[in-house]
């Protein structure tokens, strides 16, 4: 399979402190042109682009052409393997810190 085709990885994707208010900013509103979105970086709407461009090979923004727009919206489900994986560690470190307390409180 080429490259280009293949689903980028989710973790990959909000690697990135960009990607990441992207993905914010997505999140809340129902979807933002391309314009918007760039109005909110210090970069070019080439860069912007190519940060979109990322989200969307991991699935985590959808598009859709509206006339000569391209408006961008969130697809929040691939966060949810995310969200899994960390809580694994949020109860570990709860049940340390717990741990902690016990000791401390002896």
């Amino acid at each position: 399979m080429n490259n280009s085709c293949q689903k980028q990885d989710v973790y990959v994707a909000i690697a990135d402190p960009t990607r990441r208010k992207i993905i914010r900013l997505l999140a809340d509103t129902e979807e933002l042109p391309l314009y918007e979105l760039t109005a909110h970086f210090q970069m070019g709407r080439t860069a912007v682009s190519k940060h979109l461009a990322v989200l969307k090979k991991a699935d985590l923004v959808t598009n859709r052409k509206l006339g000569r727009e391209t408006r961008y919206r969130l697809n929040a489900a691939p966060l949810q393997e995310v969200k899994d994986w960390l809580s694994f560690y949020e109860k570990f470190w709860n049940e340390r810190a717990i741990l902690l307390k016990n000791i401390l409180e002896e």
